[in-house]
């Protein structure tokens, strides 16, 4: 199994999936897919996406098998850490205006001419 071969496939394991209304896989699938010496490596964020993949394994490989013609091969999976960005966190009505001014810096002005309290 090579990268190329999966990237090739991967368009028609995808739509197997969506034919099937599994969602939760085809997202899995729709993520990070990177082949190793001794099989495929999905990327995973969380319990839930691990659960899912788990159950996929199977349906998976015979799926390659069958679409890409690849004999014996594994599917693993690899924990990634989602990254959060503290700064899109607007908590507070002075967050989200402060967070407003730095998008549109002539909301400053506008307060200032019509003498509109932003002090929550």
């Amino acid at each position: 199994m090579t990268q190329e071969l999966l990237d090739q496939h991967l368009p028609q394991i995808l739509d197997h999936f969506q034919k099937q209304k599994k969602n939760l896989e085809w997202a899995i699938l729709n993520q990070s897919i990177q082949v190793h010496e001794k099989g495929i490596v999905l990327e995973i964020t969380g319990h839930m996406q691990e659960e899912i993949a788990e159950k996929m394994k199977p349906e998976l490989i015979g799926i390659i098998r069958q679409v890409a013609g690849v004999g014996h091969f594994r599917v693993s999976l690899e924990h990634k850490e989602e990254i959060t960005d503290q700064k899109n966190k607007l908590y507070t009505n002075s967050d989200k205006f402060n967070f407003l001014l730095e998008k549109h810096p002539a909301l400053k002005e506008f307060t200032k001419k019509f003498n509109l309290e932003t002090d929550f």
